[in-house]
């Protein structure tokens, strides 16, 4: 797989780097997390700040350079994709590529963790803070405000970036508020599915008709992050209580 094809564009300014650093606060006690090391420039910093650090990533020359350059040290080298594994950690520190920023919301609503410091596409970032009703308001949106507390910290500019992206980043710091399971994501796309729908017409899907009254008229796009939220908690147990039938 071609490296562009993964969305790799390398954080090169130390002046963002010294930024990730300094807003993750990570204490020698703690174990971190970095997604995607690319060649491991921002890994060689984390490492003598914590009790371990586990990177990951899937390119395999990237893979081995972050390796050589961080041995000796506390650093354990995963090739492998981290949103498909569920490591225990109090710290994630990342420049996520951006093909993979979905991804990291579904993920990081379902692990255990203390806090988080992300650089992500700025668009993406104003999905995800997107309020009720507005166009950009999404399943991802939803998604992200019911699990996570997510702040921007500051504005990292294309050209910090070898090569540069097309768009600007954003760094955020992300802390945990409630843990979704697989099922409530599915549920919350489901429901996104038929945003434009009156609420009662997406609650029939669900065979929650019953609830329908509660809404009035109501669009799903409108649907605040706890109603949504609600919706799909009371869809998973409904469908595991006629499982056990």
């Amino acid at each position: 797989m071609k490296r562009h094809s993964l969305g790799q564009h390398y954080l090169i300014d130390p002046d963002a780097i010294r930024l990730m650093i300094s807003a993750a606060m990570v204490k020698e006690t703690e174990s971190v997390v970095e997604i995607g090391t690319g060649e491991g420039v921002l890994t060689q910093r984390l490492a003598g700040m914590c009790a371990r650090l586990d990177g990951y990533e899937v390119d395999p020359d990237n893979y081995k350079k972050t390796l050589a350059r961080s041995r000796g040290t506390r650093v354990r080298m995963h090739r492998v994709d981290a949103f498909s594994e569920r490591p225990k950690f109090d710290v994630l520190v990342s420049s996520l590529p951006y093909s993979r920023s979905q991804d990291f919301v579904e993920w990081i609503s379902q692990v255990e963790y203390n806090r988080a410091v992300v650089l992500l596409q700025e668009d993406f970032v104003r999905k995800v803070l997107s309020p009720p009703g507005s166009r950009d308001y999404r399943a991802v949106s939803a998604i992200a405000q019911i699990s996570s507390g997510i702040r921007r910290l500051a504005r990292v500019r294309r050209d910090a970036f070898s090569p540069p992206p097309r768009v600007n980043s954003v760094l955020v710091d992300v802390r945990p508020k409630l843990r979704l399971s697989e099922g409530e994501i599915s549920n919350i796309k489901k429901l996104f599915s038929l945003r434009r729908r009156e609420v009662s017409s997406a609650l029939a899907q669900f065979g929650l008709q019953p609830l329908a009254d509660d809404f009035g008229r109501r669009r799903v796009y409108s649907l605040a992050p706890g109603e949504v939220h609600e919706i799909c908690r009371t869809a998973s147990l409904a469908r595991d209580l006629s499982r056990r039938r």
